[in-house]
């Protein structure tokens, strides 16, 4: 354990009067050293926030693929009492007068049969599910640099949850189709930021070797709530749609709470907005958690407050008009929206397989557990830029393979590919998102991963709908996953590899690091 009794902060050297470029740790020293010499680089303390807070996924996840089972379209069979002629050589339901055939299950059970949507066109079979991340694009653009800006990780993390929790518990209200998917957007627009902000909280409350491990905690997280979902839907078969928003709200308004009234605000972040004293209380109590105490001096920050970062807008502002900025931004959230469009479309297309929907979602989202495992014990080995292309491509080849027309594949092989594939989008999303915490300072870092899950999320508004045009041609599903993942992976070779690389937490000290790593010229950077 480092020796906490050193002072939090040092008073600057003021006797140097060197004109020459200082080095990056003299220039905008990082908050790394310093919150690892006062808390250690991880605790017990750390490890129950980082869980805490990771927790939130679990909710993110049931919401996120709940429209799996309340959507469902139910198995129906012929009526041969009420009709004497036979429907069995008719596989299409709308080409069947409604008297000859009936639900295998109560009509309540889903919002297809409840609404009879059945011969609906995919536009509106889909719709609910597309208006949900829909909520979630707007919902990140009006609120994602608020954890940034104003509110903080903590609160934005807290009311997120909430907001989230309500609207879901409201959806139970739905009469029609309509109101139904306006509650999905409306709840889609308060979960915009939870994974953001937990991912972020978590991994600026440790030192940076754990920082990547933590981040894994949250994915963990989502996997329980992905597992939990066939869970609940089969304890309430034959019961309303409307029973599995209450189960997955409730839990999660509580929750809210507990974020709280228990979570700390993340350190760098406080210091970042100048409220000193506010970071170190936290970091004093986090200290003292882990059985450490230390003395504590009021001298000046080793760096400059960020004054730019004023308004609701200014972090995004600032990620377009710094060119290396952009040009990281533009990378990641292109590779993004490859990505979304296959975690997301993937289990909403799961009914076309001949498998059953809970046994398929099951192997879905105990797919995601090895992903998480592997990102866990191999992201302080891993390049970046590598296992990214890797993982999208080897996703690409699966899903079209799958699908592909001439081609003969048994059920059981079918479904094996589309595990593997699964797989490869699930680690490609999680090294994403580490990925982009690296690469962005504190400033502008919540923001960053922010509009790099609007870029998954906006891959997720097409997946219901092809989803549902899937289930005549598999192509216009698991074909045009594999395509848009396979090229959506390429756009990593313009970004620069952050594995080992120590994060930085203002813009002028990330611009410092590049320019030093290119020789000090500032054309390398700019390329």
């Amino acid at each position: 354990m480092a020796n906490l009794t050193r002072p939090l902060l040092s008073q600057p050297n003021s006797s140097d009067d060197s004109t020459e470029p200082p080095h990056l740790e003299k220039h905008l020293p990082s908050l790394d050293s310093t919150i690892e010499n006062c808390i250690g680089d991880f605790g017990w303390a750390q490890l129950l926030q980082a869980i805490l807070v990771s927790f939130a996924w679990f909710f993110d996840a049931q919401q996120t693929f709940i429209s799996v089972f309340a959507d469902a379209e139910p198995t129906w069979h012929c009526d041969t009492r009420l009709r004497k002629d036979s429907c069995d050589s008719v596989s299409d339901i709308c080409k069947l007068p409604r008297d000859s055939w009936g639900w295998d299950l109560p009509e309540r059970t889903s919002t297809i049969s409840e609404w009879a949507l059945q011969c609906a066109g995919s536009i509106i079979t889909g719709l609910p599910a597309s208006a949900f991340f829909m909520g979630c694009l707007l919902g990140g653009l009006v609120l994602a640099t608020l954890a940034d800006s104003s509110l903080g990780r903590k609160k934005m993390l807290s009311l997120s949850c909430l907001a989230m929790a309500v609207s879901t518990l409201l959806t139970t209200f739905a009469t029609n189709i309509w109101t139904y998917s306006a509650l999905r957007l409306a709840g889609g627009f308060g979960r915009a930021t939870i994974g953001t902000c937990a991912l972020v909280l978590s991994s600026e409350l440790v030192g940076k070797q754990w920082r990547g491990r933590v981040g894994v905690i949250g994915f963990f997280c989502f996997t329980l709530g992905f597992l939990s979902l066939p869970a609940i839907a089969y304890l309430n078969r034959g019961s309303s749609w409307r029973n599995l928003y209450v189960w997955t709200s409730v839990p999660t308004i509580f929750y809210s709470l507990v974020v709280h009234f228990l979570v700390h605000e993340s350190p760098r972040w406080l210091f970042v907005k100048g409220r000193k004293e506010e970071a170190i209380a936290t970091i004093k109590t986090m200290a003292q958690a882990n059985h450490e105490t230390f003395t504590v001096s009021f001298s000046h920050l080793p760096f400059e407050e960020e004054t730019w970062n004023v308004d609701l807008y200014s972090a995004i502002k600032i990620l377009i008009e710094k060119r290396w900025a952009f040009r990281r931004l533009s990378a990641v959230m292109a590779i993004g929206f490859g990505i979304g469009m296959v975690y997301y479309g993937m289990p909403l297309a799961l009914g076309n397989l001949a498998f059953s929907l809970y046994l398929s979602v099951t192997l879905n989202a105990l797919s995601e557990l090895p992903a998480s495992l592997v990102t866990f014990f191999f992201v302080g080995t891993m390049n970046r830029r590598s296992s990214i292309l890797v993982f999208t491509i080897l996703s690409g080849i699966c899903n079209i393979v799958s699908v592909l027309k001439g081609v003969m594949i048994c059920t059981t092989l079918q479904i094996g590919l589309e595990l593997v594939s699964f797989f490869s989008a699930c680690s490609a999303f999680n090294i994403l998102l580490i990925f982009t915490i690296e690469l962005f300072p504190t400033c502008v870092r919540n923001s960053a991963v922010s509009m790099v899950r609007q870029a998954l999320v906006l891959g997720g508004v097409f997946s219901p709908v092809l989803a549902a045009a899937g289930r005549g041609d598999g192509f216009l599903s698991y074909g045009v996953f594999g395509i848009v993942i396979g090229c959506s992976g390429l756009f990593v070779v313009c970004l620069p590899e952050t594995r080992g690389i120590a994060i930085c937490d203002t813009m002028d000290e990330e611009e410092h690091k590049d320019k030093t790593a290119c020789g000090g010229t500032a054309s390398c950077h700019d390329v």
